[in-house]
């Protein structure tokens, strides 16, 4: 009995050590095929429908055409090299570099996905990406995304970096906004800092300017617009009012057109009822 009690654990921890030799055996057998294998090719992936970096680009980035990389051990390849290269490309957010054992490198790009152009007082010009960072321009591929432009104080360095005005910071919320809210990214075309640093927002249907103000409570005064757009500007037109105020938390504020008679509409919020009701009122605003 005594001698089964001795003889248990040391079969057992035989097994563990020859099941441990047989590893390193069989580590040190992979390590040595992988020395001998040889690039055969490079894959490149890169999703989305968006092509700041297309494959020509990223091909010249890891000197594929150049044959840097196929035909040489893969021992010899920094797969970690090539992986920084990428992510110093202004467009790439995130680039893995990866290879197997038949001598294939893969490579899977995600490029930054811009969601605003700014056009600033210093006659520079820049996207915005989804997550608040400046990045230039590409030769390769214009965003479709809506355009700020006006008395944007926000400098661009030419370089990935993040925004440093308060105003820059409006713009982008007001932007995501936007691009998130199917009716307003169709309707909305352009973005405008006037001369006292307030947003304005330029419509694709009808003749008139939008003053947002700033970026607060955009919910309460998109859905005051929203509500200005169903209830009031079917009963006078579209082009009415030269500009919409929506700055106000609780109301809406249209300015006519000069050559029509000059009044204003407000749009009033109910205290205790999510649907907007407006009120015409007696207030004369003068253009």
């Amino acid at each position: 009995m005594f001698k089964k009690r001795i003889w248990k654990p040391l079969l057992i921890s035989l097994a563990w050590i020859t099941c441990f030799g047989g590893l390193v055996v069989l580590m040190s057998f992979i390590n040595q095929k992988k020395d001998e294998v040889v690039c055969k090719d490079v894959k490149i992936y890169i999703p989305g429908n968006q092509y700041f970096i297309d494959r020509d680009e990223v091909d010249n980035i890891l000197q594929v055409n150049s044959h840097a990389l196929i035909g040489r051990r893969m021992a010899d390849i920094n797969i970690h090299e090539l992986e920084n290269k990428l992510k110093s490309n202004p467009f790439i957010e995130f680039a893995k570099v990866y290879t197997d054992m038949d001598g294939i490198i893969n490579v899977e790009i995600s490029q930054r996905q811009p969601i605003l152009r700014v056009m600033n007082r210093f006659d520079q010009d820049f996207y915005v990406d989804q997550h608040g960072l400046k990045i230039p321009l590409s030769g390769n591929f214009t965003a479709r995304v809506i355009v700020a432009n006006g008395y944007i104080d926000e400098a661009f360095a030419n370089h990935v970096d993040s925004l440093h005005t308060p105003m820059a910071a409006e713009l982008f919320k007001t932007a995501d906004y936007i691009r998130k809210d199917s009716l307003w990214d169709a309707q909305i075309a352009q973005i405008y800092v006037n001369k006292d640093h307030e947003i304005e927002l330029i419509p694709r249907v009808g003749n008139n300017r939008i003053l947002l103000g700033n970026a607060d409570s955009l919910d309460s005064k998109f859905h005051n617009l929203l509500v200005f757009y169903k209830k009031a500007l079917p009963l006078v037109g579209w082009d009415a009012y030269k500009v919409i105020n929506i700055k106000y938390a609780n109301q809406v504020v249209g300015v006519r057109n000069e050559n029509k008679k000059t009044d204003s509409l407000k749009a009033k919020t109910a205290a205790n009822d999510s649907t907007k009701a407006i009120r015409d009122t007696s207030i004369i605003k003068k253009n």
